[in-house]
Formats: structure tokens, sequence, C-alpha cells
């Protein structure tokens, strides 16, 4: 675990390092745009997609600066579905990785201008040649992500969530919703390495095999964080899924239940990676960590 820990730490380190360049940083009347964008990707969070991105591509030779501009992108993303769903209209939070959100830091206006400016900036990032020389490749990215990313994944699937305050779900409306709202992105963070690998199709299937129970995994660890944790452990507030009657995961099969089916999802995704043979062990690692986690 701690070759695990110290593999984690070392990719976040790189991901920082690429957000911290290709992140604008420079006066005139925009320059509180500028603020809050950096404010809302740098310093904070575990940075387990730009991981997968980044030990996904590990397996396919993929030069590691290649690997770590596609994990920005897709962090990016992330940070700008963050900065959105904080907002009042939205989950209406005040606190994220244990600091204030960015609405709160800076204003609402300036929080939805910034989510917008950081899901485009990461387009702009896969459509450049610094991530790679194929223009084909880059077409592939970009597509991924869009899907990833809009109506029929991420975006469609806080939308699905939003609707859920409103009527009760079934178990596998549940699903459906979690693999778009949290696992079309983890789904992308596996397929992006396979897309700049050139991986062959059954590599591909394996990945995104392991990307969509690691998402379901992550989720129903969240829905137990919200149940179980603390502010303090979880950095954001907790509680939230029933306090607004929300179906999750925890409410369909309780504690226990839900914590089993995380394993198990768990252990499947490892068993995913078996055609990787020993290359595939931190991510395997991950999906060990995404089980166990406590914030």
């Amino acid at each position: 675990m701690r070759e695990f820990d110290a593999a984690l730490a070392a990719s976040a380190a790189i991901v920082e390092a690429t957000l911290g360049r290709v992140l604008p940083d420079n006066g005139g009347p925009e320059v509180r745009l500028f603020e809050a964008m950096r404010y809302s990707s740098l310093g904070g969070g575990k940075r387990l997609r730009p991981f997968l991105v980044i030990e996904g591509a590990r397996l396919f030779g993929v030069p590691l600066e290649n690997a770590a501009r596609a994990g920005a992108a897709v962090e990016l993303i992330h940070c700008y579905s963050l900065v959105h769903d904080d907002l009042p209209a939205m989950d209406d939070d005040e606190l994220r990785r244990g600091r204030p959100t960015c609405h709160i830091q800076f204003d609402e206006a300036t929080a939805i201008l910034a989510g917008d400016a950081l899901l485009t900036l990461a387009f702009e990032v896969l459509a450049d040649e610094a991530t790679h020389k194929d223009p084909g490749v880059r077409i592939a990215l970009v597509a991924a992500l869009a899907k990833a990313a809009g109506p029929n994944g991420m975006v469609g699937g806080q939308m699905f969530d939003l609707a859920a305050e409103t009527r009760p779900l079934s178990l596998e409306e549940i699903m459906r919703l979690q693999r778009m709202k949290t696992g079309a992105l983890f789904n992308f963070s596996c397929e992006a390495g396979a897309i700049l690998g050139n991986a062959s199709d059954l590599a591909r299937k394996s990945l995104l095999s392991y990307a969509q129970d690691l998402g379901l995994a992550f989720q129903i660890v969240d829905d137990l964080l919200d149940a179980e944790g603390t502010e303090a452990e979880v950095g954001k507030k907790v509680r939230k899924d029933a306090v607004l009657g929300k179906a999750t995961f925890v409410s369909h099969l309780g504690i226990e239940k839900a914590r089993n089916e995380a394993h198990m999802l768990g252990e499947r995704a490892v068993s995913s990676l078996d055609i990787f043979g020993e290359k595939a062990e931190p991510l395997a690692e991950l999906a060990r960590f995404v089980v166990s986690r406590r914030a």
C-alpha cells in the first residue's frame, strides 16, 4: 500500500504541474476568472481520474507527458462539474475539499464562468498537438470526453439526479444514474490511455469493464461516506442524501449490503485486469483503495 500511496502522490504532483501550466495566469479585466479557475483546480483532490489515465496509458508505453495532458483534461472536466454542482441552484454546498466552494470564495456569476472556462479548456488541451502528434488520436480523445461529459454521460446523470429528489428510483435506475453521473468519466479515464496507446479491442474492453465496476464501487462508497462519515473526514457536508430523501445505494440496500456490494465490485474490477499481469497492479491497488477510502 505504501508503494501505491507513493504512486498516487507522484501522479497527482505530475497532474498538478500540468494543470498549473495549462491554466491561465495573467492580469487584465478577466483576472478574477483566472483566479477562480485556479482556485477550483489546484491544490486539492486525490486526482483519481488522472491516475487512471496515466496508469492505463503506461500499460501501452505512452509517454508520460502525453498521458499527463489527457489526465489534466479530465480533471478540468471533473473540477468544472464540482464548481457547478456546488452552486445554490444545484446542491447548494458551501464546503468542498475542506475549504469554501468557488461561489462562496468569489461569487455565483464568477463560479458559473469559471466552470464554463474549465470545461472548454479541457478540450483545448486535448486538441493541442502536445497531447499527441496524431490528429486522429486527438479527435478520438475529444469525441470520447465529449460523450462522457455530455447529455448522455455526466450532465445527463446530473439531471437524472435532480429528478431523484422528486420521485423514488428503483435500484436499476440508481445504477443507471450513477453510471452516467460518476461512471462516465471513470470510463473515459481508462479509455484515454487505450486511445493514446492504440490498444487492441480486447485491452480496451478489459479496461472498460474495470472502469465500470470501479465507478459503481466509488459511488457506493460515496453514499456510505455521506451516511456514516464526518464533515472533517469527507471535506464537505454529510447526511445530505437523507435530508433530501434521495434514493441511493445505501437507502435501497442498507449499510452492510451496500458495503458488501462495493467490495464485490472492487474484486470484479481487479479481475478484469488479469490480461495485463503485474503491469496493472497500480490499477488493482486503486480499486482496493476506492473501496476502503474514508474521504
